[in-house]
């Protein structure tokens, strides 16, 4: 295979195994233990469904050039059209409504915003998100914003990207951009989805957007995100002192693939540059320990504090577990290995462990504090059909989330400040690396005709959310 996104990774980690084997729907279903101001929400990510790349002046980013690389996009699918959401919002804002969600958390497309990265703002780019940001007001759904979910504009990647100091300066210009549009109604603010997983897979193994490969390139990337953060974090609350600030990291708990004392001490750097090398500099205002001296050539007078920065909530976006193996030869010498057998699986090839989820909320308590905390995504990809009477029956992803909202009702229960829930998707959407043969929405979407159908995980969701 030529290239492999982490999805890939981590089926080819279990091989054959029990792929998309079902779950035992959990007996925990009730929402209504939850606090009474507890957030019921669905997450989507711009460049996975607006489409419209051509339309009001918006530049190219990095995933439409990399979607057009040979080979890098599962059917060679585009993010060209996606769900159409730019023109279809409305529709999107209506199936919020209809499903009870008090937030949804978005993110704005930087290309579309400022298409150079820098320089001239485009005013039909942002009246875009003014539009959406009245229309989920209106419907009395929160906004949350999320500034940067990976679609970096082209012309930055063209004069270095995240490998550039310099681009830490040019994301502060454009959160402050965005920051003094929006930030009269959008309350909550996250600064970037999984800059781990960006810079892992799209500046260390080459398999994401940029394509950028190297253990160098990685550090590289992960440290311009980390200072970019920092400064955006510092323009905002300068913007405004009424905003909620935080950030959003893929957290994955690390478990070692065999009773090997390799393998054991495999999981320590693993887990210090996915887990952590994005949070403890923002935290605690320093790299973690295993992973330090990779990171010190990169580190300049003043970094440290720029990293540090006060947040007002985490965003934690989980999936799986993950078991790791010592590979001296792989990107930063181990990866992942072998999954106990008997773990079921979704279609996408990731084990299912929802105990994972209460045992990461927990240790994001224990290790940063009493931060306030949210599940900003959560979910599963299911092969799963519309049936003769047009509805879709996903049985698999309702005994999915069910297990895993139980789970963070455990760490709820074990206090940590577990302040809401998010499930990744609201649609089926361009998934990456996946294109269009991946669909972890619990709304269907025909990707040829575009209609929406809602599926029975919809239903469900709406039902919790009306017991809060």
């Amino acid at each position: 295979m030529a290239t492999m996104s982490r999805r890939g990774l981590l089926a080819a980690s279990i091989g054959p195994l029990a792929l998309g084997a079902s779950l035992r729907p959990g007996a925990a279903d009730e929402g209504n233990d939850f606090p009474a101001d507890f957030v019921w929400g669905a997450s989507t990510s711009s460049y996975q469904i607006e489409g419209a790349i051509d339309a009001d002046g918006r530049g190219k980013s990095i995933w439409d050039v990399f979607c057009r690389v040979p080979g890098e996009i599962k059917n060679g699918d585009t993010g060209d059209v996606a769900c159409d959401h730019y023109r279809r919002w409305r529709d999107d804002i209506a199936l919020l409504s209809q499903g009870g969600f008090s937030a949804y958390r978005f993110s704005t497309a930087w290309p579309r915003i400022m298409p150079a990265g820098k320089g001239p703002v485009e005013p039909r780019g942002l009246d875009f998100y003014d539009r959406l940001v009245d229309g989920l007001i209106a419907r009395g759904i929160a906004p949350w914003l999320c500034l940067y979910h990976w679609d970096l504009p082209q012309a930055l990647q063209e004069q270095g990207g995240w490998l550039k100091r310099d681009i830490a300066d040019r994301f502060a210009d454009y959160a402050r951009i965005v920051g003094s549009r929006l930030g009269d109604r959008v309350k909550h603010w996250a600064m970037f989805n999984e800059p781990n997983i960006h810079a892992i897979f799209g500046h260390g193994t080459g398999q994401h957007a940029p394509g950028v490969s190297g253990l160098p390139n990685m550090l590289a990337a992960m440290h311009h995100q980390n200072l970019a953060q920092g400064r955006a974090i510092q323009v905002l609350r300068a913007e405004r002192a009424d905003l909620q600030l935080g950030t959003i990291v893929n957290l994955q708990p690390v478990r070692p693939s065999s009773d090997q004392d390799e393998d054991h001490r495999a999981v320590e750097r693993f887990d210090a540059l996915w887990n952590r090398a994005c949070l403890d500099p923002l935290v605690k205002g320093a790299y973690p320990e295993a992973v330090v001296q990779d990171f010190e050539p990169l580190i300049m007078n003043g970094d440290l504090a720029t990293l540090r920065q006060p947040i007002d909530f985490l965003g934690l976006n989980y999936y799986a577990p993950m078991w790791v193996a010592a590979a001296p030869q792989t990107l930063f010498g181990t990866w992942f290995g072998a999954v106990p057998q008997g773990t079921p699986f979704t279609a996408m090839g990731w084990p299912v462990d929802a105990s994972g989820l209460t045992e990461v909320l927990i240790d994001v308590r224990n290790r940063y504090g009493e931060l306030p905390v949210y599940v900003t995504e959560n979910g599963a990809s299911y092969d799963e059909t519309v049936d003769p009477n047009g509805a879709v029956h996903d049985e698999q992803r309702i005994a999915y989330l069910r297990d895993h909202i139980a789970a963070a009702r455990r760490a709820l229960a074990a206090g940590v400040k577990l302040r809401g829930y998010f499930v990744w998707s609201l649609l089926d959407n361009f998934e990456w690396q996946e294109g269009y043969s991946r669909r972890f929405g619990v709304v269907h979407v025909d990707f040829a005709t575009l209609k929406r159908t809602p599926k029975s995980s919809f239903a469900y969701l709406a039902s919790l959310a009306r017991r809060r």
